[in-house]
């Protein structure tokens, strides 16, 4: 019985609504620094020696406007699954870059939120992979308020 219920409360929309409300806030606030101060994350980008050398500008530039646009897609609801699909691959892109550089023992700045962050650790990649389990909730049980529906009901009623 306390299984089911457990079970109910996990899938419930409401949840999935506030962990959408939560990753899109999240990614709006990590896309800040690095849209401000690209020179400084294209430094910390290159000391994860993961990306080559030619690509690390336009990492540093792309990058942070993507995770903007799919925050405020995730916020508002509009194109959801797209934007949750876009953020989780990122998330795992991000936490293998992690944990490559904590083999290699590599004590370079996470990059998350400012360039001067705390080096990078096993809590960083564990938090990554907790981010990445929300998005994949987020992609099953996100059900309600989304924008896009609200304009699916209009040009129906239009039709």
């Amino acid at each position: 019985m306390n299984r089911n219920l457990l079970i109910r409360i996990l899938t419930h929309e409401y949840v999935a609504l506030a962990l959408r409300l939560y990753i899109g806030a999240l990614f709006i606030y990590a896309s800040m620094y690095k849209i401000n101060y690209p020179a400084e994350f294209a430094e910390t980008i290159a000391s994860y020696q993961l990306a080559p050398y030619w690509s690390v500008n336009f990492l540093a530039i792309f990058m942070p406007w993507l995770e903007l646009v799919c925050g405020v897609l995730l916020v508002v609801g509009f194109r959801a699954k797209s934007a949750v699909t876009i953020i989780g691959g990122l998330l795992v892109v991000f936490t293998v870059a992690v944990t490559i550089n904590l083999w290699r023992g590599s004590p370079i700045p996470c990059g998350c939120f400012t360039s001067v962050d705390d080096p990078i650790s096993w809590r960083t990649a564990v938090r990554d992979v907790i981010w990445v389990a929300m998005t994949v909730h987020i992609f099953f049980f996100d059900k309600i308020l989304h924008l896009e529906n609200h304009f699916t009901s209009k040009l129906e009623k239009m039709a």
